[in-house]
C-alpha cells in the first residue's frame, strides 16, 4: 500500500526569514491525517534567509536530524558542540533528557535550504548525543546510501530508533530493489528530480508511505535527490 503525500499539500509556514513546508502536523499547522508516521514525528523542509536564524531553544526526548541541501547551517548547543553543516554532510543531535540548541545561516544574501527530521527515540531519557558525517564521497555513486541506523550500521551514524535511513544524491539515472519486511513502515521523501516509487511517480517535496511490502522497487533520474526511511 502507497499514500502519496503531495508536496503543495504540505502546510506551509511564512515567516519573512524563513520559510517552511510541514510533511506532518508541527506547531500552528494541524492535520489529524499527518500527525507523523510510525516513529517519524517531522519532516520540516526550511529555507532561512541569510543573517538569520532559529536562536537558542530546547529539546528532549527525540532524535533530530539536519539535512542540508543548499547553503549552510552553524550549529551551536548545551553539550557544547559548535559545527557548521553542508551539503553532504548529515547531522544528529540526541535530545535525551534534555539540550538548548541555536541554528544560523551566517552567510549574508545566500539562502541555506534543508531538511529538519525528528525521530521519536526507542527510550526516553537517555544522555544526550551528537554525531556529524560527511558522506559526499559515498553519494557520488548514484545509489542508496545509508548514513544512519540504530547500530551505525556500515559506518552510519546511530540512533536511538530502529530506523535505517538512505539517501540517494543521484549523478546518475537508476534504481534499487529495496528489501523490507511487510511489519515495516517505509517512508520516501524527495528533494530533487524524479523518483518512481513501485507505481507512483513522485517529485521534488512530494513524499509517500508504503507499508505491507517485502521488496519497494526505486528507479530515478539523473540528478534525483531523495531519503528513504525503513522503520518500525
Amino acid at each position: 500500500m502507497i499514500q502519496v503525500r503531495k508536496s503543495n499539500e504540505r502546510g506551509l509556514a511564512q515567516h519573512g526569514w524563513l520559510n517552511s513546508k510541514h510533511t506532518f502536523s508541527f506547531a500552528e499547522y494541524y492535520d489529524e491525517n499527518f500527525m507523523g508516521y510510525g516513529p517519524l514525528r517531522v519532516i520540516n523542509e526550511d529555507r532561512i534567509q541569510g543573517g538569520t536564524g532559529f536562536d537558542t531553544h530546547p529539546h528532549r526526548d527525540m532524535e533530530i536530524i539536519s539535512y542540508v541541501i543548499d547553503g549552510e547551517l552553524a550549529h551551536k548547543d548545551s553539550m557544547g558542540n559548535v559545527a557548521v553543516i553542508k551539503p553532504g554532510e548529515v547531522q544528529r543531535m540526541s535530545a535525551g533528557t534534555g539540550v538548548r540548541h541555536s541554528e544560523y545561516n551566517n552567510i549574508p544574501g545566500k539562502e541555506t535550504h534543508f531538511l529538519q527530521i525528528w525521530i521519536k527515540p526507542d527510550k526516553v531519557g537517555v544522555e544526550p548525543g551528537y554525531a556529524q558525517k560527511n558522506f559526499a564521497d559515498s553519494f557520488g555513486c548514484s545509489d542508496l546510501i545509508l548514513v544512519a541506523s540504530h547500530k551505525g550500521r556500515g559506518g552510519s551514524i546511530t540512533l536511538n530508533q530502529d530506523v535505517d535511513m538512505y539517501v540517494a544524491k543521484a549523478q546518475d539515472a537508476g534504481e534499487k530493489n529495496h528489501k523490507t519486511y511487510p511489519h515495516r513502515h517505509l517512508w520516501v521523501q524527495v528533494i530533487k528530480g524524479d523518483v518512481q516509487v513501485d507505481s507512483k511517480s513522485l517529485t521534488a517535496g512530494d513524499g509517500a508511505a508504503i507499508t505491507d511490502v517485502e521488496t519497494l522497487k526505486l528507479s530515478w533520474g539523473k540528478g534525483a535527490e531523495f531519503i528513504l526511511f525503513d522503520m518500525p
